[in-house]
């Protein structure tokens, strides 16, 4: 079962022609000869409908059928078929209520949209579709933007998808005489007479079903997607692995492509069938390098015939390795937890083990954690794995430990929109924020390392008219009363300098920080 690539008719491109110069002609006045052409579209285009609807139940119909024969491979593509012509049918049957209304207002209660009698009314349809308390005109083209969105997402053809989005477009509209863009719904039913809004209503209604019937030939299309047409028998030879650690296995998979279950091919290896009927090859490495081998399979035929078909392959056999990295950085620091990557390609991960020197090392989860414990000695990670049941050293790495950098001292605030930030000095800081500020804090926060330090004391120093400085401390992390009256004292342009900031790290080590300047606003 195929797509269908069936595009819109000749005569189908006729009404739509038609439709589109009977529209002109409207434009400029032209009375009831004009009328009586749409009257003709209109009746051609549910002519149409009614083609294409039976064109779109036969399409479905196939679907159904080959549900009923097959329903494991049918049925997902007959569920969304069904879905498809129920969400249809919502839209369509939409449409079709509103050009009855149309009519309705038109002609009243005994209209009859087969003959309409008002057909030169030229409010009916705007009361209907554009009346401001009803909105019947933007829940349309609510309804009709949801079914192309659904419908397109359906449409594996780019080309048929292009087709159907500018089918069923609801954009606004630039018109001549006119303030800005319309609305779909504007203007396709202000000062409309109601021949021409049926006409556009029925026109919508061939487009849906359109739609309909592309949707279904891509899911017919899709019911033989997966299978394969064979014609002609291949060997192949599908390895677990094209790279082997020394000391470990080599497994491969010998096979043909379409073989019956019932009658298993006998392969051959190098002169040798292989024990079992799997296809399944397997050795034991002993030394690295590319190594080739080849064979053949034997197939047998209902009419006692055996045909042979060759095949060939290799695998490349690799030293022990393992990946070790930082993922902070390249080196350790001492003091703190360091978190690590450690694996081994082809070995999961509870196979593997590691060990370290100057530190701790400690498994969390897939991940690891390291804590080197002296500064300026290497630590060397040793790394294990447990290959075939045997345990392998399969990497060594060192690396550098390093003491923690110096954090950064900065003031918390709160900006206009909420969010906190950090002030770092040397450059204007407003006078409000710096009286709204606990305190200071310090941490490394260059992008790589992201550690808190606890500030343990500091000194504020001013200076008065005559150049004096005055310093003033803190009451630990935070701001002493004595700063806090210093800083209310302050006018703009004025700076002051936070110096002997001690801070304590993770690691235990006390430091002194660099001084910061604050610039007044």
């Amino acid at each position: 079962m195929g797509s269908n690539n069936t595009r819109l008719s000749p005569r189908q491109k006729m009404i739509n022609l038609m439709y589109i110069v009977l529209t002109a002609m409207l434009a400029l006045n032209v009375s009831s000869d004009v009328l009586d052409g749409f009257t003709q579209v209109e009746d051609g285009l549910n002519r149409s409908n009614d083609n294409v609807a039976q064109r779109n139940d036969a399409l479905y119909g196939r679907l159904e059928a080959f549900n009923i024969q097959n329903p494991d491979k049918g049925g997902v593509w007959f569920d969304k078929a069904t879905e498809v012509r129920q969400v249809t049918a919502r839209l369509y049957n939409l449409v079709d209520s509103l050009k009855t209304a149309i009519v309705v207002k038109a002609d009243g209660e005994d209209a009859d949209i087969r003959e309409i009698n008002h057909r030169d009314d030229l409010e009916a349809a705007a009361v209907v579709m554009l009346n401001p308390t009803t909105r019947q005109g933007e829940k349309l083209r609510k309804a009709i933007d949801g079914y192309r969105l659904y419908i397109s997402s359906l449409m594996t053809d780019t080309v048929k998808r292009a087709n159907i989005e500018d089918a069923l477009s609801t954009a606004s509209v630039d018109r001549k005489g006119t303030i800005g863009a319309q609305s779909w719904e504007e203007s396709k039913f202000d000062n409309q007479p109601v021949v021409a809004a049926v006409t556009l209503m029925a026109k919508l209604q061939n487009d849906i079903r359109y739609a309909e019937g592309e949707a279904l030939s891509t899911l017919l299309a899709n019911v033989d997607a997966g299978d394969v047409r064979v014609n002609e028998l291949n060997a192949f030879v599908i390895p677990q692995s094209r790279n082997v650690m020394r000391g470990s296995k080599y497994s491969a998979n010998i096979v043909l492509a379409a073989v019956d279950t019932t009658q298993r091919p006998a392969i051959f290896i190098n002169g040798n069938k292989l024990p079992n009927d799997r296809g399944l090859y397997e050795l034991v490495t002993g030394s690295t390098g590319t190594f080739d081998y080849s064979g053949y399979l034997e197939v047998p035929h209902g009419d006692g015939t055996v045909t042979r078909h060759d095949f060939s392959s290799s695998y490349t056999v690799i030293e022990p390795t393992a990946t070790v990295s930082a993922t902070m950085m390249n080196v350790l620091y001492a003091g703190i937890d360091n978190p690590m990557s450690i694996s081994v390609p082809g070995i999961p991960s509870n196979s593997v083990s590691a060990s370290m020197t100057n530190g701790t090392l400690t498994r969390k989860g897939d991940s690891w954690v390291a804590r080197p414990s002296k500064v300026g000695t290497d630590a060397v990670i040793t790394v294990t794995a447990n290959v075939d049941g045997r345990q392998q050293t399969v990497s060594t790495t060192t690396f550098r430990t390093r003491k923690l950098p110096d954090p950064t001292p900065y003031i918390v605030y709160t900006d206009s929109k909420g969010n906190q930030d950090k002030y770092k000095g040397s450059r204007p800081f407003a006078k409000t924020l710096l009286l709204q500020t606990p305190g200071i804090e310090a941490a490394i926060d260059d992008d790589l390392l992201n550690i808190k330090f606890t500030v343990l004391s500091f000194e504020t120093v001013f200076f008065d008219s005559m150049g004096n400085a005055i310093p003033e401390v803190s009451d630990g992390a935070n701001f002493s009363q004595r700063q806090k009256d210093s800083f209310r004292r302050l006018s703009r342009g004025k700076r002051f300098y936070i110096s002997r900031v001690k801070a304590i790290g993770p690691d235990g080590i006390q430091r002194d920080l660099a001084p910061m300047e604050v610039i007044v606003n």
